[in-house]
């Protein structure tokens, strides 16, 4: 599939502000899954400087900063042409160490994937979220063990039992509490998706990007996902909001352990007087004819 996509961010504010810097992630990755083909990046008021910064997960992020004058909004508009690749997510081959839950990671690759292994939220210490680790146990006893059958069923056990909401903005909620809910925005779901796997030994991680979703709907909000590190066939997309394994109708961003890092924009400005911003977006998401 090749796309189109027009997205342009809108802040303002209630009184002038000075605007401190902020850091954009709303380059789509180029890897196997995806090629970015063309990016522009346009941001008013215009930035006294930017440099492209390549993050800890290896995400292409860029950073901006303004000169000391008042600011009424800032505008940061992105046009990019990506083509996807991958039309059969299940296209892999595990290694056979990590057919069966609990994965035996070797000791080095272990390390490695420490930060996609523990809680996302501190509230219990530095343990998992117990709805989580209750979900995860009972999934795992109806997949019997089978990794590759855990996921499947996770998505689809968390889109089957919880109400999609659109919930523009905020951190998204704690793990349990969606899942009690049985309700959430699409980061809301991800973050439950990735603390489960994270409860069953799992290495997880939270992705934002775009989804095509129902080409008869006008409509279009960015989205978000899980990947899931899978000895021999890598990072793996699921996405439960829709109960899908991630193929070529979903444009990845960026991707962090920790959803924070994934936000598509982050900065913040002097709110001297109580100033306070308001944010609106228009995205187009247009399937090109190869």
């Amino acid at each position: 599939m090749r796309y189109q996509i027009s997205h342009t961010t809108t802040y303002r504010y209630s009184q002038p502000v000075t605007l401190y810097p902020h850091v954009v992630r709303l380059r789509p990755r180029s890897d196997s899954s995806q090629t970015l083909q063309s990016f522009s990046l346009l941001v008013t008021p215009e930035p006294m400087n930017q440099s492209q910064v390549l993050d800890l997960d290896g995400n292409s992020t860029i950073k901006v900063w303004f000169k000391p004058e008042p600011a009424e909004s800032l505008v940061v508009q992105v046009l990019s042409q990506v083509e996807t690749h991958q039309t059969d997510p299940f296209n892999y081959l595990l290694e056979p160490w990590a057919l069966s839950l609990p994965i035996d990671y070797p000791a080095s690759l272990f390390g490695q994937l420490q930060p996609y292994l523990v809680a996302q939220f501190p509230g219990y210490g530095s343990a998992i979220d117990p709805v989580a680790v209750q979900l995860a146990q009972e999934i795992s006893q109806q997949a019997e063990g089978n990794s590759a059958l855990f996921l499947t069923l996770l998505n689809q056990q968390i889109y089957q039992n919880c109400k999609q909401l659109i919930r523009e903005t905020g951190d998204p909620f704690p793990p349990g509490v969606t899942w009690t809910a049985q309700a959430g925005s699409c980061r809301d779901l991800t973050v439950l998706f990735v603390e489960v796997c994270r409860a069953i030994g799992l290495a997880a991680r939270f992705v934002t990007g775009y989804n095509e979703g129902d080409p008869d709907s006008r409509k279009f909000h960015l989205h978000a996902w899980a990947e899931v590190y899978l000895p021999g066939a890598g990072w793996r997309g699921f996405d439960p909001t829709q109960g899908l394994a991630v193929a070529d109708r979903h444009v990845a961003l960026v991707a962090s352990a920790f959803y924070r890092y994934a936000g598509p924009i982050s900065g913040s400005f002097n709110r001297a007087g109580g100033a306070q911003s308001e944010m609106s977006y228009q995205l187009v998401i247009q399937g090109i004819n190869q």
